[in-house]
Order: structure tokens, then C-alpha cells, then sequence
């Protein structure tokens, strides 16, 4: 994968395609000189089973239900609550 391509992962011929070089981005991000990617390869690592889930399912992503929730939660914050017993 060429430097500077990390969307191209998801933009692959298959999800099997797009699995492989996701691999190699976790093995060789953690070892990078530059902190701020070494950073984000242990990062990854860490989310490594999530990272690699949009390859496993086959894409399926849980994002419609986040931007739901981000929404409730936007109104829950914003909304004109009041104390009824004063």
C-alpha cells in the first residue's frame, strides 16, 4: 500500500483484498520512528478485532445506530428541562 493511502484499505476489489494490507498496517505502524504513527499503530492494535471487523463482515458497520445515538444525546444535553416541583 502506498504511503498516504490508508483509505484505499476500504476501498479494495474485496473485503479479503482490503484484509491483507489492513495486516501489514498493524504490524509495521506500531515500529514507525515517528511517534505520532507509532502512536496510532498501538492504538490500532489495540482495536485490532474492531479495525478488522469491516473486513470480516463483510462491511457491515454499527454507524447508522452511533449517529442515532448521537442525536438523542444531542437533544438529552440541549433540551429545556425543568424542575416541575418549584
Amino acid at each position: 500500500m502506498p504511503a498516504g493511502h490508508g483509505r484505499s484499505l476500504y476501498h479494495q476489489t474485496s473485503y479479503a483484498a482490503g484484509r491483507r494490507p489492513s495486516l501489514e498496517v498493524l504490524d509495521n505502524f506500531a515500529r514507525c520512528r515517528v511517534p505520532e504513527i507509532a502512536r496510532l499503530g498501538r492504538t490500532l492494535r489495540q482495536w485490532r478485532r474492531e479495525f478488522l471487523g469491516h473486513f470480516d463482515t463483510g462491511g457491515v458497520t454499527n454507524g447508522g445506530t452511533e449517529v442515532v445515538n448521537g442525536l438523542i444525546e444531542l437533544h438529552r444535553r440541549t433540551a429545556p428541562f425543568r424542575n416541575l416541583d418549584r
